[in-house]
């Protein structure tokens, strides 16, 4: 561990940007907090909630940079090395093209190819798995949110749900 950043700048400490990213976030939600005006804890304003998140956030930026500057951290390298990226990429890709279909195909008919496509393609499951899992939990959810909680979901071309 303690080789982790010898011979190296202490600028390619991704802890550090980490905090230093927090510190500017943090800001920006102070800022945005306090454009809303605070109040007090007796009156609070719109943003009251939102500057004492910030603050927060701050503080704990405050806390990983420091961390970093003394115990040093991972490179940039280091943390992302051996990272496998055909799984995210295809959940992401997955998730895309499931948002894009989903109003004009409607809920049902998007949700099941893309529970098949995730259930084969991330984690292999066998086809007598897969199959009926990916018919009967879009199902499942539609009729929880459709019939029992009464939410709206896209019906698409096919007026299914």
């Amino acid at each position: 561990m303690a080789s982790l950043n010898a011979g190296k700048g202490k600028l390619n400490n991704s802890e550090l940007w980490a905090g230093v990213a927090g510190l500017v976030f943090g800001t920006l939600v102070i800022w945005s907090g306090h454009a809303l005006k605070v109040g007090s804890i007796s009156d609070p304003g719109s943003g009251y909630v939102l500057f004492y998140t910030g603050m927060l956030i701050w503080i704990l930026a405050v806390v990983i940079s420091a961390s970093a500057v003394v115990e040093g951290g991972r490179t940039f390298a280091e943390l992302w090395a051996g990272t496998r990226w055909s799984k995210p990429l295809t959940v992401t890709v997955c998730l895309a093209a499931f948002s894009l279909l989903l109003e004009p195909v409607g809920f049902i008919p998007a949700s099941i190819p893309l529970l098949l496509l995730l259930l084969r393609a991330i984690e292999p499951v066998r086809w007598t798995l897969a199959l009926p899992l990916a018919v009967l939990v879009p199902l499942g959810i539609w009729w929880i949110l459709s019939r029992l909680l009464l939410i709206q979901l896209p019906s698409g071309i096919f007026h299914v749900g």
